[in-house]
């Protein structure tokens, strides 16, 4: 059994490490002060690549990053001084006046060089922009968040299937099928909408969010998780049919080279969404006031495929993804992200369960991170994607799809469960 003075100890390196080298890195490198907003480009040294494309992606994680760590008492004051920084740009540039909604990529001026309303953003909006409002208490956060959450209720629901629309032409309209994604829907933007509208309802405590909340939850869980495993199905056609991955034609990400044309296959599932769905999944628990145990079945599902399936014991760390029923083939490297939600929802799963498999399994990724990802030379952040033995293969520390949000949520989050672990731990 873990003892508190291991717990404490963790806790101590891990708060080190956000406000020596972590969070410091955001805030020294990320404001453009000649051009407004955030740069989004680092290469392996924390130095700007010259790419000065702005993703509306990377712009609102910023602004959750520096709101939230101004909200927990990170940041010494220059959070909350940068999360206005950024909501400055965003309210200025990429809101569609016109249409409603957030646009999706800008040059770096804020010209929008890409109008599509892509749900992802959206929801990514509702999040950043409660949490902006919870941290500084200003009243435009509050509005921004609430005429995103009316542009997400208005446009994307489908009200016919139930869930929500994801890929769309900036009047609304969904985008072609296929490859264009428009008759598509997925776990992932339904998992962040869950995330965002429970940071929403933490902030307005209006009755009708709660119920959103409740609703989007419950469809989570009886039309995306599958009905033997309980693991997540990644993308659906607009009825809820599971359907294999694949690329969409708008810019979305920076996955590992895969043929645009090439599927994933269809028995597959992401060990990452799946206990960062958990760990969400519980947190709205408690903004909803409900107990924990509520969701515990559906939970340890997620959580004991990971731990069986997802964790590399040999090496560390977790995988990207496997199939539902089995162990993964796909051991070939490992993705950043993963390993942070991993490490959140398996603190708390040994504070649900109590069971010490879970702590093992917190312990096995924490370390393969500190061991590999993290590149403290570099100024702090985390690689990309290393190889399955943490030699690095994609060594940016940021780009326009990846910036702080996972890495310094990880921190923030792990903190505060190894601190509560801790003072009610024995010695």
């Amino acid at each position: 059994m873990p003892s508190s003075a291991e717990m404490a100890s963790l806790a101590d390196g891990m708060e080190q490490y956000l406000t020596r080298h972590l969070l410091p890195f955001w805030q020294d490198h990320a404001p453009d002060r000649e051009q407004g907003g955030f740069l989004c480009h680092f290469d392996r040294n924390g130095r700007p690549t010259g790419e000065t494309e702005k993703t509306f992606l990377s712009h609102v994680r910023l602004l959750y990053t520096f709101s939230s760590t101004h909200r927990f008492g990170f940041g010494l004051g220059r959070s909350a001084e940068l999360a206005r920084w950024g909501a400055d740009f965003l309210l200025d540039h990429y809101w569609d006046a016109d249409h409603d909604g957030w646009a999706w990529i800008a040059d770096r001026q804020g010209t929008p060089t890409c109008w599509d309303k892509v749900g992802y953003g959206q929801v990514f909006a509702l999040y950043a922009f409660s949490e902006y409002a919870l941290a500084t208490g200003e009243d435009r956060g509050r509005e921004a968040a609430e005429r995103t959450y009316s542009a997400i209720c208005r446009h994307m629901a489908d009200t016919f299937r139930g869930g929500f629309y994801e890929l769309m032409e900036r009047d609304w309209q969904p985008k072609p099928p296929g490859a264009y994604g428009g008759d598509r829907k997925s776990m992932d933007v339904h998992m962040h909408l869950m995330e965002a509208l429970t940071r929403f309802y933490e902030l307005t405590r209006n009755p009708t969010h709660r119920r959103r909340l409740v609703e989007v939850i419950d469809l989570i869980l009886t039309r995306m998780l599958h009905e033997r495993y309980g693991t997540g199905w990644m993308h659906f056609s607009l009825d809820f049919r599971p359907l294999a991955v694949i690329l969409f034609s708008t810019q979305w990400g920076r996955d590992a080279e895969r043929k645009e044309e090439q599927a994933r296959p269809l028995n597959n599932t992401s060990y990452g969404h799946n206990v960062e769905f958990v760990w969400l999944l519980l947190h709205a628990c408690d903004i909803l006031g409900i107990p924990r145990s509520t969701y515990a079945e559906p939970a340890r599902k997620n959580l004991d495929h990971c731990m069986q399936y997802g964790i590399d014991r040999q090496h560390g760390g977790v995988f990207v993804e496997g199939p539902h029923d089995g162990p993964t083939t796909v051991v070939a490297a490992k993705q950043f992200w993963q390993q942070a939600e991993v490490m959140v929802g398996m603190l708390d799963a040994y504070a649900l369960f109590g069971d010490e498999e879970y702590w093992r399994a917190f312990r096995n990724v924490h370390d393969f991170v500190f061991g590999h990802f993290v590149n403290v030379p570099g100024g702090g952040e985390w690689y990309e994607r290393v190889d399955r033995t943490g030699h690095p293969l994609d060594t940016a520390l940021g780009h326009g799809w990846k910036s702080s949000y996972h890495t310094v949520r990880a921190m923030v989050q792990c903190l505060g469960r190894l601190r509560a672990l801790a003072a009610r731990t024995p010695a």
